[in-house]
């Protein structure tokens, strides 16, 4: 098979925003989140998240797309299409995909300046944080750094 025929047929990695804002997918999720009575529910709906990533490219999971800080294993990559930075990500834990799934919900398809503007603070809010194991709760509110950093810095492909 031709190379641009196979390319034609990869799905592509980044994901593109369901929510006009940052604040919109918050407050989506915020909402989301709210019809589930209890954690253990919220965590299934997560998962969930998590499994419906796009496709991450295998030769991506390696140490220079790692996130440090993370006790599962967490790649991210990012790419600037025009105005706004676009980004892929994986797990190798379920639960923890599932949280990539909602930060690349928030931060994915932004512009630089909507990144660094939208504080993490918001998985506290949302409880995410408190709701995680402590190493859960750092490796997410990692991701997140991870992902301004990536927005602080000029040069992204």
């Amino acid at each position: 098979m031709p190379v641009a025929s196979k390319r034609k047929n990869m799905t592509d990695p980044f994901v593109k925003p369901e929510d006009d804002t940052a604040a919109d997918a918050i407050a989506a999720i915020a909402d989301e989140l709210a019809l589930f009575d209890d954690w253990m529910d919220r965590y299934q709906y997560i998962i969930e998240l998590g499994r419906k990533l796009p496709p991450f490219p295998k030769e991506w999971a390696n140490d220079a797309h790692r996130v440090p800080g993370c006790q599962s294993q967490v790649w991210l990559e990012a790419k600037d299409m025009g105005d706004a930075l676009f980004l892929a990500g994986a797990s190798d834990a379920a639960i923890v995909s599932g949280l990539v799934a909602l930060l690349l919900r928030v931060y994915s398809g932004r512009s630089r300046a909507e990144i660094l503007q939208t504080d993490p603070g918001f998985l506290r809010e949302l409880g995410l944080v408190q709701a995680l194991s402590t190493n859960r709760g750092n490796g997410v509110e990692a991701m997140a750094r991870a992902i301004r950093k990536v927005a602080a810095t000029q040069d992204v492909a």
